[in-house]
Formats: C-alpha cells, structure tokens, sequence
C-alpha cells in the first residue's frame, strides 16, 4: 500500500484526470473547474506537499485545527477555504484567516462574519449551504428561505456573495447523484434571474465529482482520494 506521501501526487494527478475526463463528458471546459483539496486531519508537511505539487486551493473544516496550518504556511500563496459547519463563536478567526467560506446558511452569522472582517482585507468571499435533501444532519438553508438570505448577505459591505454550495447524503447511481446538483444549479439560476451575479457551485466530493461536473460544479471538494484513507485516529494511512 501506497504510503500518505507517495500517494499524495499520484492522487492529485488522478483526480485532476478525472475532473478533466468529466469536463470532456459533459463538453465544458476543464479549467473552468476547481480542485479544492481537503486538507482536515492532515499535517502541515502533506499540505507543504500538495502545494508543491501544483495544488493551491485547501479546505478546512475546523477552525482549532486550521489555524496553526494557515500560520505555518503562511509564506505560501495558498487560498483558504473554511468548509465547516459555522459556529457564532468562530467567526473572528474565520473572518481574519480565510478567503472564503462556503458554509453560510444564517443572517446573523453573515452579519458577523462581515463585522469582524479586517477592513484592510478584500471582502471575505462567501457561498450560501443549501439543504437540497432531507438530511436532518447537515447544515443549510431551505431552498424556500434562499431568496431572502441571498438578499441580505448581498448587502453586506465586506461580504462577496459568490454563490451555493451543497452537500447531499451519499447516494448510488449517477441519477441519483445528479439529482441534488442539478437543483442546485437551477436555484442559482434562479437567483441570478432575480438581479445577483453568482458565479460558483461548490458540489461533489470523491465519490461524485463526475455527477457534479455533469451537473455545473465549478468547485469541487476532494479530500481522500487526494490525500489517501485516514486511520481512525485522523492520520493518513
């Protein structure tokens, strides 16, 4: 078996053929998609080694955890993104360490988060979570309440509304994982009909990428196939 730091090229390089082979399948253009690559649970020396292997673009679900990684490489030109569910009480570090934040589904965090952005760092850009599937588990805002949230946070002063984002439950078959994507996309469309100028889709992880990029994906979110199976205990095996 493949150890967590030769695996980590030779999965970067698997994933961005996929992402290409996708983009083919559905005649859009490969670099109109992004590989944000996974990078919770794993140490600063493999998040040095993606990023030297061509990968610029690291997401972060806890904000404890990211920080000291955001300090450590903060030589490097990476672009962080928080993926994690928002706490109300995180939203200073949030605001200050990272450039964008796709898990947005409340007013008052919005609020917040566009309070406690540094007023000499560009505006934090940001993506509305959208529930588009019964998963009491996961975070979001109901497609019927998107509207008004979209509003709100397009007024903030220190906000850049981009765009949505969505993570359904695992499901089996291109159909069925195409499915919650494909509403994504429509409610994005929707909401540009409305006056907003949203350019972003954050949808599809490792198993599902194909089905996202089919369905408009311009961000999708790969961590273990980049990174290779954590061990119970977070590390890479």
């Amino acid at each position: 078996m493949l150890t967590a730091p030769q695996f980590l090229p030779a999965g970067l390089l698997s994933v961005r053929a996929r992402i290409a082979a996708a983009a083919g399948n559905a005649a859009r253009d490969p670099a109109a998609i992004r590989l944000l690559a996974v990078s919770k649970q794993q140490p600063v020396a493999l998040v040095r080694g993606a990023y030297e292997a061509g990968q610029v673009e690291f997401g972060e679900n806890y904000v404890q955890e990211a920080l000291p990684k955001i300090e450590a490489l903060r030589a490097l030109p990476i672009s962080w993104h928080f993926i994690g569910r928002l706490q109300a009480n995180k939203t200073r570090e949030i605001a200050a360490g990272f450039e964008w934040v796709h898990t947005l589904d409340r007013e008052r965090v919005a609020r917040r988060l566009s309070e406690q952005r540094p007023h000499h760092a560009a505006p934090l850009k940001v993506l509305l979570q959208v529930r588009v599937a019964d998963d009491p588990g996961k975070g979001g805002v109901d497609a019927d309440e998107l509207p008004a949230l979209a509003g709100a946070v397009g007024r903030l002063p220190h906000l850049a509304l981009r765009g949505l984002m969505c993570m359904p439950p695992p499901a089996a078959g291109e159909a069925a994982q195409r499915a919650p994507f494909r509403r994504l996309r429509e409610l994005l469309e929707d909401l540009n009909r409305r006056g907003h100028a949203l350019d972003t889709l954050s949808m599809g992880m490792s198993g599902d990428l194909e089905a996202a990029i089919a369905e408009g994906a311009t961000i999708v979110r790969v961590g273990t196939a980049i990174f290779g199976p954590r061990n119970q205990d977070g590390s890479a095996r």
